[in-house]
């Protein structure tokens, strides 16, 4: 195992880049898809509830399964888990593009989303064996989210283009020249971490995860069709009770799926928070104002991709900086920045209209994808300083999941908001982003009370926060 840790062979940055490649095509998936969703609805015949369930499909399967995947590397290895995500999540790219209706394509998006799980905490554990030294993996950390952040924003753009020219198939087979590019580089180049063979998995806290998140995401998504009816209470009892039952579970297993110790810590506990207010504005927005763009403003996937743009014009150089603020002041002032900057993008938009200026919707974009690229390297960063690296891929799990959630809610609330059958987006659209300028707020509240410091880089190495 050490062997490949030091092997001259390998080289970091292509470890690095094997990373990114993998969380690409994750977060491409998560927003390319939203500039097809008119196209799918024509052509496979899905009302506005199903086009809720083809972007969610995806990112509950993440959300519910990212912990278990956090576990799976710790089990067996982080490049292991990592390359079975990759295949399966290239695989089912595939039968997305096939599906000719919606179960199956709703079916093939679970199977992205159970790739994206074994990727995402295996892909910054692979980071951490990588980049040892603090500083230096702060840099990296602010790349691989860069890479995500670009593909997060640009997957408008380039799913425009691809949809326009190609067919909405065509914007999950882009992600197979890349999982295999990426595959043979984490092959070639990326270490392994150490596998702790002794750790035993808590199946029955991930079965209560999956009917906990599984019953919150109906009632959310079926709520803006079926009202509050019985069977969405049904759903929302069903998430109280099976999520109780996962603290109690969670609290007396020897080796837990959530070690609840992590949540102690201050720099998890608010990451995680934050992360999650990140992903349900950030997530939901792009679902809605994806049907603003194409349904009150009538246009096409091009033109919707292009007004994405601003937003992702600078959120690049937005990572790189946020991983140079890290390094130089701690993980806290970015954060702040990034959520207060997010905040007021989405009060602006509280105010677009239908016949509104490029300046007036594009500005506010801005402001959110800004805002959200400052904020993510810095809340990944908090977490790797703060967790011993045996507890890598769990605490990697917990983060993501978070936002994973945050962005299954985010979806689903501003997707029962905005509805093209209610004839008045614009005003579904004023709700919607008031409430994700209010649940940011509240984070950035977190932030400024939780944190009580700055949050400087540590130079001897992540504390193991399970003890404390």
């Amino acid at each position: 195992m050490r062997k490949q840790l030091s092997s001259p062979a390998r080289s970091s940055r292509l470890a690095l880049l094997a990373t990114s490649l993998g969380f690409v095509i994750i977060c491409l998936d998560v927003t390319v898809v939203n500039v097809a969703l008119a196209r799918m609805r024509d052509s496979l015949t899905l009302d506005s509830t199903a086009l809720e369930w083809v972007v969610n499909a995806y990112t509950l399967a993440f959300a519910s399964l990212l912990l278990f995947g956090g576990a799976l590397a710790d089990r067996f290895g982080a490049r292991r888990i990592f390359l079975a995500g990759f295949a399966v999540f290239t695989c089912a790219s595939v039968g997305c593009a096939l599906s000719s209706g919606a179960a199956m394509l709703i079916a093939a998006r679970v199977l992205q989303g159970i790739g994206a799980a074994l990727c995402v905490p295996s892909s910054l554990a692979l980071l951490g064996a990588a980049f040892p030294e603090p500083h230096a993996r702060a840099k990296a950390v602010s790349v691989w989210a860069g890479t995500a952040a670009l593909a997060l924003g640009a997957g408008p753009l380039v799913g425009g283009l691809l949809v326009d020219r190609f067919g909405w198939p065509a914007i999950f087979l882009i992600n197979v020249p890349i999982g295999v590019a990426g595959i043979w580089l984490t092959v070639a180049h990326a270490p392994d971490t150490e596998a702790h063979a002794a750790r035993r998995m808590d199946l029955a806290g991930q079965t209560l995860a999956v009917i906990a998140l599984v019953g919150l995401t109906y009632a959310v998504v079926e709520s803006g069709r079926l009202g509050w009816t019985m069977t969405i209470l049904a759903g929302l009892a069903a998430a109280a009770v099976a999520g109780g039952l996962f603290v109690v579970v969670e609290a007396r297993h020897a080796q837990p799926l959530l070690p609840l110790a992590l949540l102690r810590n201050a720099a998890v506990s608010v990451s995680a928070l934050t992360g999650l207010s990140l992903n349900f504005g950030y997530y939901g927005l792009m679902f809605a104002m994806s049907l603003f763009f194409q349904n009150a403003r009538h246009d096409t996937p091009l033109e919707t991709g292009l007004a994405f743009l601003p937003m992702t014009a600078v959120v690049t150089v937005a990572n790189l900086a946020s991983g140079s603020l890290t390094a130089r002041f701690g993980y806290r002032l970015p954060m702040l920045v990034g959520q207060a900057l997010a905040a007021l993008g989405y009060v602006s938009l509280a105010f677009v209209r239908v016949d509104s200026s490029a300046l007036a919707v594009g500005l506010p974009l801005l402001m959110v994808g800004v805002g959200a690229a400052l904020a993510v390297p810095s809340i990944n960063t908090a977490v790797l300083a703060h967790v011993d690296p045996s507890r890598m891929g769990i605490a990697s799990g917990v983060l993501n999941t978070a936002r994973q959630i945050g962005g299954v809610l985010g979806v689903g609330l501003f997707g029962a908001l905005v509805r093209p059958e209610s004839g008045n987006l614009a005003e579904g659209l004023h709700l919607a982003a008031t409430v994700a300028a209010l649940v940011t707020v509240l984070s950035l509240l977190g932030i400024v009370l939780g944190l009580r410091t700055s949050g400087s880089m540590v130079t001897g190495g992540a504390r193991d926060v399970s003890s404390q």
